[in-house]
């Protein structure tokens, strides 16, 4: 995956200063290498054992989106407070210097469906762990957690030590 990886923009001190920042927009707009991208994610599972792909805001939604189409499976959006429409449930999760929530969907998921989850970037884990909550909240099974990019420093896996997590792309230090 180093080939990826070489198309991983870093952006020093965004958005804050002291941050490194990883922009795949640099990939995604590389035809050969989002296609890279979507395929590997996809051969890391068998589609006969996912009904539902969730998509975490916004740059899962890039993915997780692709790989459902390839699939032909369902998509469903896990999003920040107040942006769904319909009844959602929310998860709350604590971040560094205070906390967020992501929500769902009350009807998105049904029980005992079969979920893949999948965002583009793993860091702490805290908003994927709240996804992967709402999930397990509407009685989904997480058959997967998938990500385009790890920064395994965080130690963001850690949060997620129940699931079985695949990352395309590990950046071991900033």
């Amino acid at each position: 995956m180093e080939d990826l990886k070489q198309k991983i923009r870093n952006v020093q001190d965004f958005p804050k200063p002291g941050i490194g920042f990883k922009d795949i927009t640099t990939l995604i707009k590389d035809a050969t290498a989002f296609k890279q991208s979507i395929d590997t994610i996809a051969n890391q599972y068998n589609p006969a054992d996912i009904d539902v792909i969730v998509g975490i805001e916004s740059r899962g939604f890039i993915f997780g989106a692709a790989l459902a189409h390839e699939w032909g499976k369902g998509f469903v959006p896990v999003r920040k407070p107040g942006k769904l429409p319909a009844e959602s449930i929310r998860e709350e999760y604590q971040l560094e210097y205070g906390s967020d929530a992501v929500e769902i969907h009350k009807d998105a998921i049904s029980p005992g469906q079969h979920v893949l989850i999948i965002d583009d970037l793993l860091a702490t884990g805290g908003t994927v762990a709240a996804a992967a909550k709402l999930v397990e909240r509407l009685s989904g099974n997480i058959m997967g957690i998938c990500f385009l990019i790890e920064l395994s420093f965080l130690k963001g896996r850690e949060k997620l030590k129940r699931y079985n997590v695949h990352a395309l792309i590990d950046f071991e230090e900033e």
